[in-house]
C-alpha cells in the first residue's frame, strides 16, 4: 500500500539541515515560488509551515529543507527516505512576486538559501539575470550551491572564518559590483536578521530601489499564518524596519 505522503529522499545538507523529498501530488502541480506547506510529523503533533523549496509535477513530489531546531524540526530530521509524514497541508501563502526586474541579486545567509532558492529559480525563468551571493559562517554551513549554480549566472560564496569561498560579508561582493558599475534592479535577501539590516542599509546607500526581506524571525502565532514569515519591501528612500517602508507584506514559510 503506498504511504500518503512517503519521503522519497532524504539527505543532510549541512549539520542539522536536512533536505527533505515528499510525494505530495496536488500540491506539486499547483506550488508556486515562494509558497509553503504545512507539516505535522504525527496524528498528535503540532503543525509548523516550512517552504517549498522545489516540486516536480511529474514525479508528484515536494521539496522541504528542515533545520532541527526545535522538537518538530528535530523529529523530521530523524526521518528517512521510506518513512511518512502523518500531514502536509498546501500550497498556502501568496507567490513570490515575480517579473522581469533585469539584474537581480538574490543573497542567502546560512538556512535562509533554502527560502531564497525557489525565488531565485523563479526570477531566472522570468527573464532575469540572476546573481546569487551564499554566505555561512563556515563551509558545513554553505547550502545548495550546486543547485543554484545549475541556473544562476553568476554564484559567489562567502564565509565569516574564510574557509571556503571569500572571507568576509554578502554585502562585500554586492558592494564590490556596484561600485564597479554594475547596474542592479532589485535585491533579495533572506538570512539571520543582522545580515537583511546590514542589506538593508546598503542598499539604500547605493540607491538600489527595490529590495525584498524576510521577517519571519520576528512572528510567531498560529501555524496558519504567523509562525512564516513575511516579504518586507522597502523603498530606497525610507528608512529601513519602520512600518513606513512598508509596500508590500506577504507571508511566507520559517523553519
Amino acid at each position: 500500500m503506498t504511504k500518503r505522503f512517503e519521503i522519497t529522499e532524504a539527505r543532510f545538507l549541512a549539520p542539522d539541515v536536512k533536505l527533505l523529498r515528499i510525494t505530495a501530488p496536488r500540491i506539486a502541480k499547483r506550488q508556486k515560488p515562494g509558497q509553503f506547506v504545512i507539516v505535522r510529523v504525527a496524528e498528535t503533533g503540532e503543525r509548523i509551515p516550512l517552504t517549498i523549496a522545489e516540486s516536480n509535477p511529474q514525479t508528484g513530489t515536494v521539496t522541504i529543507i528542515v533545520q532541527g531546531i526545535g522538537k518538530t524540526t528535530k523529529m523530521l530530521n530523524r526521518l528517512d527516505a521510506g518513512a511518512a509524514i502523518a500531514d502536509v497541508v498546501g500550497p498556502l501563502g501568496k507567490q513570490s512576486d515575480i517579473e522581469k526586474f533585469g539584474t537581480c541579486v538574490v543573497i542567502g545567509g546560512g538556512v535562509g538559501t533554502a527560502i531564497a532558492y525557489p525565488t531565485a529559480k523563479g526570477l531566472k525563468q522570468a527573464g532575469n539575470e540572476v546573481i546569487a551571493i551564499i554566505g555561512g559562517r563556515n563551509r558545513q554551513l554553505v547550502i545548495l550551491e550546486d543547485e543554484i549554480r545549475a541556473f544562476a549566472d553568476q554564484v559567489i560564496i562567502t564565509t565569516d572564518d574564510g574557509s571556503y569561498g571569500e572571507k568576509g560579508l554578502v554585502i562585500d561582493p554586492l558592494k564590490r559590483m556596484i561600485a564597479a558599475g554594475k547596474k542592479v534592479d532589485y535585491v533579495l535577501a533572506i538570512g539571520p536578521i543582522p545580515m537583511m539590516r546590514a542589506v538593508a542599509n546598503v542598499t539604500r546607500e547605493l540607491k538600489i530601489k527595490r529590495l525584498s526581506v524576510s521577517t519571519r524571525s520576528w512572528w510567531t502565532g498560529p501555524a496558519c499564518a504567523a509562525a512564516a514569515g513575511c516579504w518586507w519591501t522597502a523603498k530606497a528612500s525610507s528608512r529601513v524596519w519602520t512600518a513606513p517602508s512598508l509596500t508590500r507584506i506577504r507571508w511566507i514559510s520559517t523553519f
